[in-house]
């Protein structure tokens, strides 16, 4: 009995404590789930020619200072540049959070949009907030989370095992008296 009542105690307030970055992280999780769905979270991925590529690294930024979105003046402007292979895409990611996709083989532009997708990750792991939210807030959330689905999982199977134990007994009071 006393480790139901300290279950419940540890859940009651577990729940309050990492109730708001907990609610973060679920509903940020949900979109990133969602993410290559819905084209406000992340471009729809487009095709580029198969081949072999036909565009150097000093076109790809010639190509990202063309898009006056992106504000790409350097390299310094573009932090990540992904290759699709198979698809034949090349997509350049700007400071300002803009992606440019282009066809590896031609060099096209194939399209440009805002990429929201690596603002909703760093919230959803806290370093939106700050470096130290992450470890110091969200990790401890999560790990509360967890501690919270065992005693949850605990006080759901309390009653079903309680059952079966009083059964037990009722079976063995039976037999004995036989």
């Amino acid at each position: 009995m006393r480790a139901q009542k300290l279950f419940r105690r540890l859940h009651y307030w577990g729940a309050a404590i990492a109730g708001i970055p907990v609610v973060v992280i679920l509903a940020t999780g949900i979109v990133l789930q969602l993410k290559k769905n819905v084209t406000w979270v992340m471009p729809t991925e487009m095709r580029g020619s198969t081949g072999l590529p036909g565009i150097t690294f000093a076109g790809l930024l010639e190509l990202g200072q063309s898009v006056p979105e992106a504000q790409i003046r350097t390299w310094d402007d573009i932090p990540r540049v992904e290759g699709r292979p198979q698809k034949g895409l090349i997509k350049l990611v700007s400071t300002n959070g803009h992606e440019i996709q282009i066809d590896v083989v031609t060099g096209a532009i194939l399209n440009v949009g805002i990429r929201r997708s690596d603002l909703i990750e760093s919230i959803h792991d806290g370093s939106f907030f700050h470096d130290a939210a992450k470890l110091w807030v969200f990790l401890p959330a999560g790990i509360i989370l967890f501690g919270l689905w065992c005693t949850g999982l605990y006080l759901f199977l309390l009653p079903f095992i309680s059952r079966r134990r009083h059964r037990k007994r009722l079976e063995l009071a039976g037999q004995a008296g036989d």
